[in-house]
């Protein structure tokens, strides 16, 4: 008897326990000219970019970097994306959840 009141006492805790996130997918590539990474984890969560240098060589060189990155809401499991490009006018992000400026 007590075996079994252990035994499901252990087990309880084992279902209470959160789950480990893990990455399951994780790619990079690294040059001189930029960059491209991606991965993606077990809950859902995925990020990837793609930065390139531009006007090489000149005094307006610059990165241009494009992107991606997701996620899963963990209340409604809703999943959330947002693109992007920085580059020298700023981190520029577009998704269907964030709000545009109206247009002047």
């Amino acid at each position: 008897m007590k075996f079994l009141i252990v035994f499901v006492a252990l087990f309880a805790v084992a279902l209470a326990a959160p789950n480990e996130v893990v990455i399951t997918k994780l790619d990079s590539d690294v040059n001189a000219e930029g960059y491209k990474f991606g991965f993606e984890t077990s809950d859902g969560t995925s990020h990837s970019a793609d930065a390139q240098l531009k006007d090489v060589g000149t005094e307006h060189e610059s990165q241009v970097v494009h992107g991606s990155y997701s996620w899963v809401d963990d209340k409604t499991g809703e999943k959330f994306t947002v693109n992007y490009v920085a580059d020298e006018n700023g981190f520029q992000p577009q998704g269907a959840h964030l709000p545009v400026a109206p247009v002047a």
